[in-house]
């Protein structure tokens, strides 16, 4: 009986597919059926080779090689995976397969996952296109019984090899480009330069920037114990002004005037507002949620996420930039609600599994779910006792916001009151909770105004004092990983060309880079030394100030990416034809290394040390790592580099801070801001003492062994007493 070879993106999704396919024979790489073989690779299991691939002297990275462009692009197989590959192309070869059905993400890069496997392999054969935006058991059912002809999507993989083939002949040509002129390792890319870009112009903000004094008057009124305090508000909604001396004289003028000063209320106002919970989320508001709360990095947030959908199974697909689900997911809510019914979540599932679920949501949208909707709890029971603390967190902000948008809005009752005081009008706003609404499920107090004076309209309230207040303009934050996802997502603001079109692209197409790049990207420029992180916020390092000057000048605006995605978009609907694109990416490609190579920048190493290079005698870098102070050689053929310092998750038994792990083996020793040092070997003693080694999971396992214990004994003595007459 001949079969069809189902391709999929991950081992889940794969595993999930053989299931419903009822594929229940385990073979290599995969599961097979009656009908159906399921394979699946781990993300791209081919890449664009590398340029030695091409030719032996491009293994030596030299200017006048450059710029190096293949008349054929070659691919590769990742050696990481290369034996899972080596198990799809046995499958591919297998006589009794007739088709292949391309069940890979619905998208532009899934489409290139399964269409570089299949032609690195040389298939041939039929392909059939298998395209749902959900993996729930209905979804994959109904996706094969309405599966595509794989030539529909052609288009689609001409657009994604043509974006992949783009940034291999620009990115590694100007990175060899720019390595040889100056002799450093530098790196530049469509990508990573103008996110770089971005960070050393908010870096130029906030220096240039001068604080500025502004005024406002401060009035306190009532009688006894009730009093409030209003605050000073000018015809233009303004409540400050720079002028010093104008606040002072409105205030004489009000005194001198009219003695003992009342105010008279011309305003009582209040409105109800409703207010209602924030979207589900997607990867790149979770990463910045999980960054403002925990200080977790992208990259650590993705890895957790990961983690909880692959180890744990408890929540969906991480990689997803939607943050809405489609409504073939509605009829699966109930089971989600019960499988995270469990510890502080089992009272808000409890209420809302009581609730009769509305016909449409307004967390429900099949319009504005793209290859995979909104990360949501699975139908996994959760078991604690198997996750870490990090997973713990992450698992908590999901649920929670799970829960808050079937909640109802919060209703607020809004008063703002106005009192004229001589000629000027002053002002006090404060709200009260009418109802908690979805605010209750994150269990945290709610700010509120409630003792406002019961104060109508015509009444005259005595002026206790009037005094001026001052405060001094700030400038634009710092970046961290939150602010810095949300700049690389809407990168608008940052736009050199007031070109609608252009913005309009990168809104559609969702910035620089993807919700599945950006943590790498992020931590890309971190290893490369170009970024580095006082605290929490993140600044240019000398070397990322000096690149930005020697890079030409199209690769530092997120316009070259509008542009990009523009010409694909045309090439996926069938608008323009690949080569043209690529054509002018290939004489782009020589007027960059033509600028390069004409460029008469310098770059100096400012952070050279006295310390030589064990291998090569040359002096060496000192330079921040993300966590670590390391020493690298100044040779980047030499390669060598050590550890000085780094972060460790000690904490300081003074202040409780994380302390510095500087020096190796008996020299080795604990260093705090704070003057606390303690070295290694008295570390581990005194943590020895205190408990260290035994992990939360290993006392909770402990917990429940004696939980059982108890369990087992009262029930074996119920049984025992259950008979007697007392």
């Amino acid at each position: 009986m001949m079969k069809s070879l189902v391709l999929a993106e991950k081992p889940s999704v794969g595993k999930d597919i053989a299931r419903v396919l009822q594929c229940k024979k385990t073979i290599s790489g995969g599961l097979e059926g009656e009908k159906y073989i399921v394979t699946w690779a781990f993300g791209h299991l081919v890449t664009l080779a590398d340029p030695e691939q091409y030719e032996e002297r491009y293994k030596t990275w030299k200017m006048e090689d450059l710029p190096m462009l293949p008349e054929q692009m070659k691919l590769e197989v990742i050696r990481q995976t290369g034996k899972q590959y080596r198990a799809i192309m046995e499958l591919l070869k297998r006589k009794d397969v007739e088709q292949i059905i391309i069940a890979t993400d619905a998208g532009r890069e899934g489409e290139l996952v399964a269409r570089w496997i299949l032609l690195k392999g040389g298939c041939k054969k039929k392909v059939k296109r298998l395209w749902i935006s959900s993996v729930t058991d209905k979804a994959i059912r109904e996706g094969f019984q309405n599966l595509k002809d794989g030539k529909l999507y052609d288009n689609l993989y001409q657009a994604a090899m043509s974006r992949a083939e783009a940034d291999w002949l620009v990115g590694i040509n100007a990175t060899r480009a720019l390595t040889c002129k100056y002799n450093a390792q530098l790196s530049c890319g469509r990508v990573q330069t103008p996110t770089l870009t971005m960070i050393e112009e908010r870096e130029k903000r906030i220096k240039e920037f001068h604080p500025q004094t502004y005024y406002g008057i401060q009035a306190i009124c009532g009688e006894k114990n009730k009093w409030m305090t209003l605050t000073w508000q000018q015809e233009n909604g303004n409540s400050n002004s720079f002028d010093e001396s104008r606040v002072n004289k409105i205030i004489e003028r009000i005194q001198e005037k009219y003695g003992d000063v009342y105010g008279v209320v011309e305003q009582v106002k209040k409105t109800e507002q409703i207010v209602a919970a924030p979207a589900l989320y997607d990867l790149t508001e979770l990463q910045r949620d999980a960054n403002r709360k925990f200080q977790y990095s992208a990259k650590q947030t993705l890895n957790i996420m990961q983690r909880l959908y692959e180890t744990h199974k408890v929540l969906t697909y991480p990689r997803t930039d939607s943050r809405y689900l489609p409504s073939d997911i509605l009829g699966t809510i109930k089971e989600r609600l019960q499988a995270c019914s469990i510890g502080p979540y089992r009272s808000f599932a409890a209420t809302l599994l009581k609730q009769t679920m509305p016909k449409k949501p307004a967390y429900v949208n099949n319009e504005k779910v793209t290859d995979h909707h909104a990360i949501i709890p699975t139908e996994q029971y959760v078991d604690f006792s198997s996750m870490n603390g990090e997973e713990r967190k992450i698992y908590d902000l999901v649920v929670r916001r799970f829960f808050a948008v079937m909640y109802p809005p919060v209703k607020y009752e809004n008063v703002s009151i106005k009192v004229r005081i001589g000629t000027e009008l002053f002002y006090l706003k404060g709200k009260t909770v009418l109802h908690s609404g979805w605010k209750a499920v994150y269990e945290e107090p709610e700010e509120e105004i409630s003792n406002l004076p019961p104060v109508q309209e015509g009444d005259r309230i005595p002026v206790i004092k009037l005094s001026v207040t001052k405060g001094q303009t700030k400038p634009p934050a710092a970046f961290t990983e939150a602010t810095l996802l949300s700049a690389m997502e809407n990168p608008i603001p940052f736009l050199k060309e007031n070109n609608p079109k252009k913005a309009a692209i990168l809104k559609e197409t969702g910035g620089l880079g993807t919700v599945a790049t950006r943590a790498d990207i992020i931590e890309k420029l971190f290893s490369g030394f170009l970024i580095e992180k006082k605290g929490n916020e993140i600044y240019t390092t000398a070397k990322a100030r000096q690149l930005l000057k020697l890079v030409p000048g199209d690769l530092k605006k997120p316009e070259l990416t509008a542009d990009w995605e523009g010409k694909l978009s045309d090439i996926a609907n069938g608008k323009l034809d690949r080569r043209i694109f690529m054509k002018k990416i290939r004489e782009y490609t020589k007027e960059l290394i033509g600028e390069i190579k004409d460029g008469e920048g310098q770059f100096r190493h400012d952070n050279l040390t006295n310390k030589k290079c064990p291998r090569c005698g040359k002096r060496m870098l000192s330079v921040n790592g993300k966590t670590s102070k390391m020493l690298i050689c100044q040779d980047r053929e030499c390669g060598y580099r050590e550890t000085v310092s780094r972060t460790s998750n000690a904490r300081c038994p003074v202040c409780h801070k994380k302390m510095e792990l500087v020096g190796k083996g008996e020299n080795a020793a604990f260093f705090c801001g704070c003057g606390y040092r303690e070295k290694l070997e008295k570390f581990k003693e005194r943590r020895k003492k205190e408990g260290a080694g035994v992990s939360k999971k290993d006392v909770n396992r402990y917990l429940k062994q004696q939980k059982d214990a108890q369990q087992s004994v009262n029930t074996a003595f119920a049984d025992a007493l259950k008979n007697w007459n007392i």
